[in-house]
């Protein structure tokens, strides 16, 4: 994804910062966040853009944030046609952005919108800095939730976070251009942008006093979270070697369906045991098929991904540093070719003579 030319603010200037605001059923009054926002906006000191994506209707958003247009402020607005997740409006704000760093920021009072700056200094040294926001005020339960889901990521990914719920993050361009986020996978940005080579910091941040959540989450949020777990773990660890996984899974399961078969085998050569209606037989059957079904999505998974290889990349280029020898060198050379050239002339000048 490449951006050809870049936006300017009301000055003139090319905008350096993109800000992408996505709302959906949770939001503040936006006003009021907005101003908030833009208050630690212009602390920062750079040129900068804000892009709200409105998961969805939401007329009272829309109002507001009209007001806020109709007053010349440097906003955008981005309506969608009905709600396709957080993932899917960062990625449309994204690709009518134009800074060279992107900010993301939640629609409702997480952080003290002061604090951005912090985020956005932090890419001085890194490619991803994302919020955490401490000291962290809540229940008890809120804190055993988050520490179980955090541990959950560390055990998977064996990387350490404390935050990865904070929408508010700064990054590098390049991050959003380089990984495609989509279903709920905005959450594990940092998990993935690690995994793609990238710098990732976590920054302490102040919590904003209006940050509070009162509803809850069902079973089935509990279980998306953990599928998400799961595809994060395959994601990161599996992505170019899936023989790894699913060779793993299939020799396993062989290997047990192989040792019942051979039990049962022994059974009647030995003890004359019959072989008809013997549950182990059938399920020590299935799993000899099962393992090599799971061998065999593994090689396939190899074979996809050795032909697409070169089209994946999961490192990132720190700097290059070039030698000036063969630049000197080739200076050297063509004084020489210069000076023979010289005598070439002079020969010339001397048999006409």
């Amino acid at each position: 994804m490449t951006h050809e030319s870049k936006s300017v603010d009301a000055d003139g200037a090319a905008v350096e910062l993109s800000v992408i605001v996505p709302v959906g059923s949770r939001h503040a009054e936006i006003t009021g966040l907005y101003e908030e926002y833009k208050r630690g906006l212009e602390s920062v000191g750079l040129s900068y853009e804000v892009i709200f994506v409105l998961d969805g209707p939401s007329p009272a958003v829309a109002a507001g944030l009209q007001r806020l247009l109709s007053l010349g402020e440097p906003i955008t607005v981005i309506s969608l046609t009905r709600r396709f997740g957080e993932a899917t409006a960062l990625m449309s704000g994204f690709q009518r952005a134009s800074g060279d760093i992107v900010v993301t920021l939640p629609a409702y009072h997480q952080i003290e919108g002061g604090e951005i700056g912090k985020l956005v200094r932090a890419l001085d040294t890194a490619d991803l800095a994302i919020g955490r926001r401490w000291p962290r005020a809540g229940t008890w339960f809120e804190a055993v939730r988050r520490n179980v889901f955090h541990g959950l990521i560390a055990w998977v990914t064996k990387l350490r976070f404390h935050d990865l719920g904070c929408g508010a993050r700064a990054m590098k361009r390049r991050v959003l251009e380089e990984i495609a986020l989509y279903g709920d996978q905005h959450r594990f940005l940092p998990v993935l942008a690690n995994g793609q080579g990238f710098r990732v910091v976590e920054i302490d941040v102040r919590q904003s006093q209006r940050d509070r959540f009162d509803g809850r989450y069902s079973l089935r949020e509990y279980a998306r979270r953990l599928l998400d777990i799961f595809t994060v773990f395959f994601l990161v660890r599996f992505t170019k070697k899936p023989l790894r996984f699913f060779g793993m899974l299939g020799v396993a399961t062989f290997g047990v369906g192989a040792v019942v078969l051979a039990w049962v085998v022994a059974e009647r050569l030995l003890f004359g045991q019959a072989l008809a209606d013997r549950p182990a037989l059938l399920l020590a059957s299935l799993l000899v098929v099962l393992g090599l079904q799971l061998f065999a999505i593994g090689l396939l998974g190899e074979l996809i991904i050795f032909t697409h290889a070169r089209e994946i990349k999961d490192y990132q280029i720190d700097r290059v540093i070039r030698s000036e020898a063969p630049a000197a060198a080739g200076a050297a050379g063509g004084a020489d070719v210069r000076t023979g050239a010289d005598v070439v002339q002079a020969r010339h000048e001397l048999l006409s003579g």
